[in-house]
């Protein structure tokens, strides 16, 4: 036996002894894997100053896959307004063509902003959350992958790279020791807190333009002191659906002068660069470009074309190649090869701002500019122009802005004195059902008492693509046919039970309703519902017939027995399989109609007015009553007013509802004054023995 064998063992270890120093031993390891140890070392520190100190060359370094193409001078001029607002501050408004680089300038611009530290809370801003969301997606990826920038900003890219895409790990990573104090979120990234970093603790956010979004951002350090944005960037703050929609771009606009331009915090001014592409005349690009209404962000239009070619007749004839070979399921390679022929009599004239734009197939950037401008006149020019085409309309439109300056100051639901009839009219969609209720005198004088959607969507602006509360999330396990019908059970039961007071102190119920069943997978349900409801007695489905100037007028219609006919509408006797009723509307003729009533002048005979006090109550009203234009056209000796919807604006459905009120007003007898001499007088009955006897 050894010495060993008789030395005096060691007592047992106590489990729980064991279980904590296994425990220290695994928070150790997890402490060192924590810590992401010694940085890279910048690889060319003469390459990363020179971009540091000017963003052209930041560009150029770094994003060489991406800005491929020679500058533009509009290019350096935008560089230099993005690096002066960066240094020294400033707000500044440019507009550029489209596929110009401004977002991927923008995007650039928020990188450099943050990576030289010129600013400690930068945001990138765009024209809705989730797309501002994707630009800072971008830059994230950039930090991951970009090797050049891993090369020279080792102390940002390289804990960053430690995460893994791990966003988990961001709250434990260390530096010798110290928490970088890193975060990684969809819509915020706070670049890691490195001593000696130019980028240490900079924030970087993004936000929609949305006032509850862009308010209160602000950031605490480790320092304890609190940061917010002092630099914007603005990429394309409007959609065409807003730039078409006056409300929305004067909101948009709000909001950037009063939200934006606030958020660096009481006291300090903020830095800003907004990059626009004008859509509409007096949209919100239009209006921040205008340096007589928004002088503090010193608006610039930027063109694809200064001078167009003059050479008219030469381009014309190309115009007719390219097309003839388009139509033919050609390239247009002929139309190529005469402009080679005739390249310095066709370029005379022109002056191009990107000489290098153009694509693989075309000869110069003139040739691509004509080429833009051939297959769609009106879109280049609001988009690679920034001058936008002013859409051609009828004599005498009413705009927004006219249709909610007329408010008669009654409250909602109120009927004037005047007020003998009280009608609805409910449009059927297969998301919600957009109804109005008005009521009219004698004369047609109408006032406008309520209007809506069912199921109400409890917010100032929305479209119909856009709602979120709809007839199927309200009739849950319902089908298509089954929440129409339900929606129409509620709305009825909502709207036409309801007693209405005049201001006489008269109770008045809505005397007729009508129903739209033109929509096709709604015909047949509102048919069922108009046979089978408790108002059937009122309620009627009404069809729009499009009636233009090569169209047979309602007057001509043969008259059947039981048929009744009215002011361009009428009720066929017929009630077919569905054995119900219905209406037939001139729909040309009464858009034209509510249109004239609405421009009679307030207190004059037969003027249609809207309740309230509140002109912007109406905002999203009247763009309904706006999203069509009319035409007059002639056939057959007949002249018309032919309505037309606007390609941008698709929303129309109060304008609709409104012209069927006054539709529905008309069945029950209201009369304009010019019109009462008119009416038929009954035909003089004859005897058949005086027949024979002539």
């Amino acid at each position: 036996m050894t010495l060993e064998h008789f030395a005096p063992k060691e007592p047992p270890q106590d489990y729980a002894e064991r279980k904590r120093r296994q425990a220290q031993r695994n928070a150790e390891a997890v402490r060192t894997a924590q810590d992401i140890g010694e940085l890279p070392k910048v690889i060319d520190p003469a390459r990363k100053a020179a971009a540091e100190e000017s963003f052209r060359t930041f560009c150029e370094t770094y994003f060489r896959d991406v800005f491929y193409l020679p500058w533009s001078d509009d290019h350096l001029k935008v560089i230099a307004k993005i690096e002066r607002a960066v240094r020294t501050g400033g707000l500044f408004a440019m507009a550029m063509p489209r596929g110009s680089g401004k977002t991927v300038g923008c995007q650039t611009a928020v990188l450099w902003a943050a990576l030289t530290g010129a600013t400690p809370f930068v945001t990138l801003i765009a024209a809705s959350a989730d797309r501002a969301k994707d630009l800072l997606e971008n830059i994230k990826t950039w930090l991951e992958t970009n090797p050049l920038l891993a090369e020279d900003f080792p102390e940002v890219t390289y804990p960053i790279k430690c995460l893994e895409r791990i966003t988990n790990r961001q709250k434990g990573q260390k530096h010798h020791g110290q928490p970088t104090r890193i975060e990684w979120s969809a819509d915020k990234v706070v670049l890691p807190t490195i001593e000696g970093s130019k980028a240490s603790a900079v924030v970087i956010s993004c936000s929609g333009m949305k006032g509850s979004d862009i308010r209160g951002q602000n950031h605490a350090r480790a320092d304890g002191q609190v940061v917010r944005p002092q630099l914007v960037m603005v990429d394309d703050p409007q959609t065409t659906e807003s730039a078409w929609s006056p409300s929305q771009s004067k909101r948009r606009e709000a909001i950037l002068a009063g939200d934006v331009l606030g958020m660096a915090g009481p006291g300090k001014k903020i830095a800003g660069l907004m990059a626009y592409t004008v859509i509409r005349p007096d949209d919100m690009a239009d209006r921040m470009l205008d340096r007589e209404k928004h002088p503090e962000w010193q608006g610039e239009r930027t063109k694809l074309v200064y001078c167009f070619p003059t050479n008219e007749k030469l381009w014309a004839r190309y115009a007719e190649i390219r097309g003839d070979s388009l139509r033919n399921d050609g390239d247009g390679s002929e139309a190529t090869a005469f402009y080679d022929e005739n390249r310095e009599a066709m370029d005379e004239g022109a002056r191009i701002a990107w000489a290098e734009r153009h694509n693989e197939d075309e000869l110069s950037a003139i040739q691509h500019a004509m080429n833009l401008r051939l297959r769609d006149e009106a879109a280049f020019f609001a988009e690679y122009q920034n001058e936008p085409i002013v859409e051609t309309e009828g004599e005498e439109m009413l705009t927004a802005e006219e249709i909610t300056s007329k408010i008669n100051g009654y409250d909602k639901g109120v009927l004037p004195l005047g007020g003998s009839h009280l009608t609805m009219f409910i449009d059927v969609q297969q998301k919600a059902l957009f109804w109005l209720i008005a009521a009219w005198e004698e004369d047609f004088t109408g006032y406008v008492l309520d209007y809506g959607t069912w199921p109400d969507q409890r917010r100032a602006y929305f479209t119909l693509r856009d709602i979120h509360r709809t007839l199927a999330r309200a009739t849950p396990g319902a089908g298509l046919e089954g929440s129409i019908y339900a929606g129409l059970e509620k709305l009825c039961g909502e709207r036409l039970d309801r007693t209405y007071r005049r201001e006489d102190g008269t109770e008045m119920k809505i005397d007729r309703a009508l129903i739209d069943a033109n929509w096709g997978q709604s015909t047949d349900v509102v048919y069922q519902f108009c046979r089978q409801s408790k108002h059937a007695g009122i309620i009627l489905p009404s069809h729009g017939r499009y009636v233009g100037a090569s169209s047979l007028p309602f007057s001509e219609y043969r008259r059947k027995r039981g048929d009744r006919i009215g002011h361009h509408w009428r009720i066929p006797s017929t009630t077919g399989k569905r054995q119900v009723r219905h209406v037939l509307i001139d729909t040309n003729y009464w858009k034209s109609f509510v249109h004239a009533r609405l421009a009679v002048a307030m207190g004059d005979p037969s003027c249609l007015s809207l309740f309230g006090r509140d002109e912007k109550a109406h905002c999203l009203f009247s763009e309904h009553l706006v999203a069509e234009f009319r035409i007059k056209t002639m056939a057959r000796d007949r002249t018309v007013d032919e309505w037309k919807l606007r390609a941008t604006r698709q929303d129309n459905h109060w304008f609709d509802c409104l012209v069927g009120a006054a539709v529905a007003a008309s069945i029950q007898g209201a009369t304009l004054a010019s019109l009462r001499g008119q009416a038929m007088a009954p035909r003089e009955r004859i005897k058949l023995s005086r027949l024979q006897r002539r």
